[in-house]
């Protein structure tokens, strides 16, 4: 007990003759989204002192008491100034409205219980968002980087050491033109990647499949396939990998992209010494034409192009898909893997299973040619049996995320199996869902040790996507089995990642009362419209903030304008999240955020409670 309570305690016993514990301070985190009436419904109050049993009361928003209750056990100490947070089970409220929880001299933000599922408006804000990140001639913004459509095509660069994109040497000219205009920016630079871009209309295309109700996303998804179409050359069995060059080389002679801070549409007419990679971006590709490509690349690429067969409602061009995802597919390199391609340099993206990939290929053709009729849903069926065999043995230990798309391919293979019938693979429908279950007993044993429920490691890179990917194979899991075991689980990390964390943010920009305001985004930043509907990385390692957060470039607005951190006193457990457009460790969003996002919050939004 601090010195001022013992002092409180003391008044009120010498006044009353009865003693009187002070109101309790601290914060109440929350979803600030809020919960459909159903749904398990809990928040969290951290303090300094212990709180367990103190009185909480959730009112209406005309200050109506509509639940009281008392505060949980204490779950664990966050960090030396609030060692202590207590569970707050607001799970009996179940009447639709708008809500604030009152601890003590703490109140929370705002909240909505809806009647029947999650509300859709998240999901279209993430739509919102990839929209603007579009390149090219249909950019919703201006138009950007049309000398994409004559690109050069250069060979691999050599990088100065193996963590860094600075090239060493100048580039070698091998090719092209090409048209490698569209598509979107990867995140808050204008990088492109097919590696990512592939993941991103992926989970487009699943989420429109599954039951996604905004008009938009079949068109994002769409403007994404046909970028795909274009970094896949049929003609000459080339598939390109990356335009635009992260940094420049050694000697000082040329600048990449993150070496300058700018909007994409300056870029085409940029004359300004050392920027001739800027003004015509190159273009590499990830095998000479006709050779097999890396198997990562190969799955997630006909993925793609299967998964929009699926929905397609024109039969003559689901056909045609389907021819292109089973070229692509075919070209995968499954013998002598060596290092996967993803980027370059590696680092930015160091992929390092494949064989997900290749079952998630394998599946989506398999759904994508029993829809058609094509027989050859069977050898594709076996083919994404065989390899979800072999990830199974030699590469589970991941969930949902950019560098593991298993959960996914195990749900549609388990899909395939069942539409067709088929017995005698080299899995069974058991051993999949057994992989679905251990993912999610992944997270789960990290949320039981943490006192937000935080089933993703917040000490990394990607823990807001992988807090996402498990809230989505809660719902996965359950679309197999009907078990609704890892549904409170799943709701928990939606739950962390939209506000219920020890930062008190929304992870989602414009969701919620309180979200990230300062993304490290250049277009956001210069314009200064809100980049609605971004998704962050999160909190990381603390260590990566030893060295201060950098300096500002010239033309960047500085955000926060005062530059206070002013969730520096919720650093705990190594973990950090700072607000400042400079952070790119924390709050640079990225594609294959929002796409993960947007599905788990799809399949929330169509599942309900």
């Amino acid at each position: 007990m601090t010195r001022s309570v013992v002092a409180a305690v003391a008044l009120a016993v010498l006044t009353t003759g009865t003693p009187v514990m002070a109101e309790p301070s601290g914060f109440v985190r929350v979803d600030q989204v809020g919960f459909a009436s159903g749904e398990a419904k809990h928040a969290s109050f951290m303090s300094a002192s212990p709180a367990a049993g103190a009185r909480f009361a959730v009112v209406d928003r005309g200050g109506r008491v509509v639940l009281r209750g008392t505060a949980g056990r204490d779950l664990g100490s966050w960090n030396a100034g609030y060692p202590h947070v207590h569970a707050l089970d607001l799970s009996s409220l179940r009447t639709p409205g708008s809500y604030r929880i009152k601890v003590g001299t703490a109140t929370s933000v705002a909240f909505e219980v809806t009647p029947s599922r999650f509300p859709a408006g998240p999901a279209a804000k993430i739509v919102t968002f990839l929209g603007r990140q579009r390149d090219g001639a249909h950019a919703l913004r201006a138009p950007s980087h049309l000398n994409d459509r004559a690109a050069s095509v250069y060979e691999w660069p050599v990088f100065t050491g193996p963590d860094t994109d600075q090239i060493t040497g100048e580039l070698k000219r091998i090719g092209g033109p090409v048209d490698v205009e569209g598509g979107w920016f990867d995140a808050g630079d204008y990088l492109k990647f097919t590696h990512i871009l592939a993941y991103v209309d992926t989970l487009l295309w699943a989420a429109q499949r599954d039951g996604g109700p905004d008009p938009r996303l079949r068109r994002e998804a769409r403007h994404g396939l046909s970028y795909l179409d274009k970094m896949w050359d049929e003609t000459s069995r080339t598939l390109y990998i990356q335009v635009g060059i992260g940094a420049g080389d050694a000697e000082g002679t040329f600048v990449g992209d993150h070496d300058i801070w700018r909007l994409p549409e300056a870029d085409d007419r940029d004359t300004a010494p050392g920027r001739r990679f800027i003004r015509q971006r190159p273009v590499f590709r990830a095998a000479p034409p006709g050779e097999p490509i890396s198997p990562n690349l190969a799955g997630r690429t006909a993925a793609a192009f299967a998964l929009a067969a699926q929905v397609e409602p024109s039969r003559a061009r689901a056909g045609r898909l389907l021819e292109q995802a089973a070229s692509i597919y075919a070209m995968a390199r499954t013998a002598e893997v060596g290092e996967l391609v993803t980027s370059l340099p590696h680092a930015f993206y160091p992929e390092s299973v494949w064989r997900d990939d290749m079952e998630l290929g394998g599946a989506e053709l398999a759904l994508a040619a029993l829809r058609l009729g094509d027989p050859r849903a069977s050898q594709w069926l076996a083919e994404a049996a065989r390899w979800a065999s072999q990830y199974l043995r030699h590469e589970s230990g991941d969930t949902l995320n950019l560098y593991d798309v298993s959960a996914l391919a195990h749900t549609d293979l388990v899909q395939a199996m069942r539409k067709a019938r088929a017995t005698g693979l080299a899995v069974t429908e058991a051993d999949l869902i057994g992989g679905l279950r251990a993912q999610l007993d992944i997270g789960a044993r990290r949320a039981a040790a943490d006192p937000f429920r935080a089933g993703a490691r917040h000490d990394q890179f990607d823990s807001v996507p992988r807090t996402f990917g498990l809230a989505a194979t809660s719902r996965l899991y359950r679309s197999l089995t009907a078990d609704t075991a890892y549904d409170a689980f799943g709701t928990a990390q939606r739950n962390w990642a939209l506000g219920g964390n020890p930062w008190g943010v929304s992870f989602v920009a414009g969701v919620g009362e309180n979200s990230i305001t300062c993304p490290h985004h250049q277009i956001s930043n210069l314009t200064g419209e809100p980049a609605t509907g971004a998704v962050v990385n999160g909190p990381n390692n603390a260590s990566l903030f030893e060295g201060g957060l950098g300096d500002h470039f010239d033309e960047m607005a500085r955000c926060p304008a005062d530059g206070a951190d002013r969730y520096a006193p919720f650093t705990g457990r190594d973990s950090r999240f700072v607000d400042d457009v400079r952070s790119w460790q924390a709050s640079e969003p990225a594609d294959d955020f929002a796409a993960i996002a947007l599905y788990a919050l799809t399949l929330m939004s169509k599942s309900g409670s």
